[in-house]
This record gives structure tokens, sequence and C-alpha cells, in this order.
């Protein structure tokens, strides 16, 4: 459509929100779809959480809130910091978004310029790249594979640093693949960003209670970049509060200032109950954040087993999040019983979401064409049920 902006043209449609969209319209038809797509738990919000919201409701939190978060929540960020990260931050350091995705926008639209490079490891979330095409920065991919659990080396850190690059995002626990990177592994990164001044590290670290080894590290703990690491952080995964839209930065004064100067002139300050039931989820502790977790660990192993059940397929065993990102190429060049070949990651989705009635993502959209993912945020029978179509569906390409 030619009247419509260079700049929303150049946008790729969510990759993920499509599928789940997909699944939708064929369940609307009688179709029995078992969603695999989307990136939410299937718990519910917490009810100490959910009280809360309700007692903002009575108290009258009704009107416009600080276009930053309320000082009461920044504050209750800083302890969390604090208490569960080691890391110091001040309140004036943070801003408080409608949603980690926000949160993300802010900072690459606030610190980059047109053609500035930003370095992104694949395979990434979808909407990484697509926020630096808004931007209208460039984006440099770091390819991985399952072979390497999905993690860059310095050295390939090392080599794609040029004199234009402005940026490093990544996620760990990582979307789509799990990964997640130890202490160790980012020391070793951080002594290549500690020889390039320039560039500043956006940490994505959503899934941090999400991890099944170990403690979360965060590459803001080295005191030696930590000027330069932006950590974006929410409740949508950990307190099961995705339809609350609750994101947040913890970063230096001036980028923290940057990003509420942005949000003031496009969203103002997020939704005030919302605001409220955070402080409330971070005051209150992790108990029911670890009972999710020990779900989402049984669920693991079970999908782990029932994949390494299905010829053709080979995956890993995630360290955290709630995917598993298989490597599926074998697949590619068969047909299915219409003729239709099978050319690439998007093609075996939508034939699995037709044939096997089961709605994956191709990993085409998240930087790595030979993977789909699969999310396990859901019951044990579905999933049963769901892998067992998958491998009768696989069965049938020939």
């Amino acid at each position: 459509m030619t009247f419509l902006s260079r700049r929303i043209n150049s946008l790729s449609e969510s990759a993920t929100l499509k599928m789940t969209k997909l699944g939708r319209e064929l369940a609307a038809k009688g179709v029995n779809i078992i969603s695999l797509s989307i990136g939410e738990p299937d718990f519910n919000t917490p009810e100490h959480v959910k009280e809360a919201a309700k007692k903002a409701l009575d108290e009258n939190y009704t009107h416009y809130s600080p276009v930053p978060g309320y000082p009461e929540l920044r504050q209750a960020i800083a302890n969390k910091l604090k208490r569960e990260n080691n890391l110091d931050y001040d309140i004036s350091q943070i801003v408080v978004s409608t949603g980690a995705k926000q949160s993300l926008s802010n900072v690459i639209l606030t610190l980059i310029n047109p053609g500035e490079e930003v370095m992104i490891p694949t395979p990434y979330w979808v909407s990484y790249s697509e926020m630096v095409v808004l931007a209208e920065g460039k984006s440099v991919f770091i390819d991985t594979d399952i072979e390497s659990n999905f993690k860059i080396t310095p050295a390939q850190l090392e080599a794609a640093i040029t004199p234009n690059t402005k940026l490093f995002m990544f996620s760990s626990p990582c979307n789509p693949t799990g990964s997640v990177y130890s202490k160790a592994e980012l020391a070793a990164l951080v002594e290549v960003f500690e020889r390039h001044p320039n560039v500043f590290i956006l940490s994505d670290e959503i899934y941090e209670h999400i991890n099944f080894v170990d403690k979360h590290e965060s590459i803001a703990q080295f005191e030696s970049i930590k000027d330069r690491v932006i950590i974006v952080n929410g409740f949508s995964k950990a307190f099961a509060m995705t339809g609350w839209r609750l994101g947040y930065i913890a970063a230096s004064k001036e980028v923290a200032a940057a990003n509420d100067k942005m949000q003031g002139q496009t969203t103002s300050g997020t939704c005030s109950i919302s605001q409220r039931a955070g402080i409330v989820a971070y005051d209150q502790g992790l108990e029911s954040v670890l009972e999710m977790k020990k779900a989402f660990a049984r669920r693991r192993l079970l999908v782990y087993n029932l994949l390494n059940d299905i010829p053709g397929v080979k995956t890993n065993l995630p360290d955290g999040a709630f995917y598993f990102f298989p490597e599926i190429s074998s697949f590619f060049g068969k047909k299915d019983a219409d003729g239709n070949v099978i050319k690439d990651s998007a093609d075996l989705a939508l034939y699995l979401l037709n044939v096997g009635h089961v709605a994956t993502v191709g990993g085409d959209s998240f930087g790595n064409n030979n993977y789909i993912r699969l999310s396990y945020a859901a019951s044990d029978e579905s999933l049963v049920e769901a892998l067992k179509r998958i491998k009768e569906a696989l069965a049938k390409l020939n």
C-alpha cells in the first residue's frame, strides 16, 4: 500500500502472533488445535497479586501514573535487583513500561541512529531485528547452532564488532532456545566488551526465574561494563502476568532518563493497577514462581524424551525458559500427501498446523531456518498429544 510509510512497510508481521492467529482461526472452524506457538505461561496470575489489583481499584489508583513508574514500584524493583542479583540501582535508573517489549523498543529507539549496527546472536526473539528496522539501524547476526547449545564465543563476538557497532542485544535464558549463559561464559564475553568501550549491551532477562541450572547470572554484575548494560525484565513470565503488560529497564541514569523522555512522548506511564500489583508481586516472594518452575522442569524432560523419539528430529536439552528449538532440516525436500514440497521451516510449521493440528513457529523468523520453536507452556496431557500428532504428521512426509 503506497500511502503507508516506508517505516511500516519495512516491518514484518510477528511470526509467533501470526501462527497463534492461524491456529485460532482453525479452532474457530471446529478443528481441535493444540497451540505450542505462543510464549505465555499456562498458569493464572497468583491470587495475592490479583488481590493487590483489586485493592488498588478500591483505593482509586485510576489516574495517570508517573511516566517512569510509581516510586514504590521502582523501589521494589531496585530491592529485587539487590536481593536476587546483588546489583545496586537507584530508582532514578529504573523505568517501568507497558511490558518488556516496550522496554526493548524504547532502548533501541533511544540508542540507535540510522545505519548504526546492532549485534544479535541467532536465534533471537522475532521482534529484535524488527525493532532495529524501526530505528533504521542495521542488524548484524552472529550465528550459532545446536552443537554449541546456541551460544556465541568471544571470538565470534570480537569478529562481529566494527567501528559502526553501537549495541549488542541478547537474552539469557534465551527465547527461542532456552540457552543460559554461565557466569564464566559471560565473563569471557565481558573481556571483549572491555576492549570496545563504545558498545552498549542490552540484556533481556525476562525468563530469569525459569532457569534449571544453578542461579541466574546477569551480565550487569561485571563492574567494568555495568554503565553500558541495560537490563530488560518484567513480570509476564515469572508471575504469569502477560496480560498485565508490565516491564522495566535498569540502566545508567543517562540511558534511563532518555527512555523516560521517549516514553513521555509515546505512551506515558503504564497501567496504574498493573503497577500496584507489581509491587506486591516483588515484595511477597517467589513461592508461586517456584511452583510454576517445578511444573516446567517436569514438562521439559517429558518433551525432551518425546522429541528424541521422533525420527529425523534433533534436539538438545534447554537450560531455561519454556521452549525447545529442534533441528528439522531432514524434512526439507519431502512432500505431503498433495505433492507439496516442504521447502523450509515456515512450510513445515504450516504443515504441522494443517495436518497435525499443532501450532508451532518456523525457525526462519528467529534467524535459523533449520529449526522450529515449540513452547511447552501447556498441560502434560496436551504436550503428549501434541508430540504424538507431530510424530504422526512427520511420518506422512515422503
